[in-house]
């Protein structure tokens, strides 16, 4: 499995980002590979979606789509985000 970790910074309040946030999850559970998503806040207005996939073809599916590429103007992001991408060697629980 694969760990996707992106922060963003967003000028909206943490009421109206989770909003939109809500919007687009119908949209995030129907993409394929993906086994789960966190949504995250770091400090006032930086957040992060940290996903798990189940595998880097998945990932990579996701980063060529649509749905990946509208987060910048979904959140009204300035700014690029930052992109992490890790393997996972095992989880504690099922």
């Amino acid at each position: 499995m694969i760990l996707l970790i992106v922060k963003v910074k967003s000028p909206l309040s943490e009421e109206e980002l989770l909003r939109r946030a809500k919007e687009r999850e119908p949209q995030f559970k129907a993409f394929p590979g993906l086994v789960q998503k966190y949504y995250v806040k770091r400090g006032e207005g930086l957040y992060s979606g940290i996903y798990i996939w189940e595998s880097k073809e998945a990932l990579m599916a996701y980063k060529e789509s649509d749905l990946a590429k509208s987060i910048p103007a979904a959140y009204e992001m300035s700014e690029p985000p930052e992109i992490e991408v890790m393997d996972l060697l095992f989880q504690l629980r099922d």
